[in-house]
């Protein structure tokens, strides 16, 4: 899939939701991060660095499978690490805002501006890349 560049954060945030278009991808997101967070909070209260890492092991641990299983497409993080924990950040402080219906239509929308942008897999499995009407 080709790389996407942006030239701002705010380019990039629908671009960021439109890869977690599915449910199951967003909520494998908030479970890996928070778990990753939970993990990481303990050991430190308890003196232990070393559990630091649980949130980036434990988070992309989680996340990145989801791509791969899920949305059929590759992270986001590959190309635009920094943008990514940003974006991530920002998805799940909105899915525990109880706003998770504004991501979906996020999502819907930048899919629909954008037909050609999905991974090769996905775009087999739909008959391949439509430009739009």
């Amino acid at each position: 899939m080709e790389q996407r560049t942006f030239d701002s954060y705010e380019e990039f945030w629908p671009y960021y939701v439109a890869m977690h278009s599915r449910a199951a991808t967003r909520w494998v997101h908030l479970t890996g991060t928070l778990t990753g967070l939970a993990v990481s909070v303990y050991g430190l209260a308890r003196g232990r660095k070393r559990y630091a890492a649980a949130l980036p092991l434990i988070g992309y641990g989680a996340a990145w499978p989801a791509h791969f299983l899920i949305e059929k497409n590759n992270p986001a993080t590959f190309g635009h690490p920094l943008w990514s924990l940003r974006g991530d950040v920002q998805m799940i402080r909105t899915m525990l805002a109880g706003r998770d219906r504004e991501l979906a239509e996020t999502a819907a929308k930048w899919l629909a501006e954008n037909p050609c942008t999905r991974s090769s897999a996905a775009a087999a499995s739909d008959g391949g890349c439509r430009p739009r009407p």
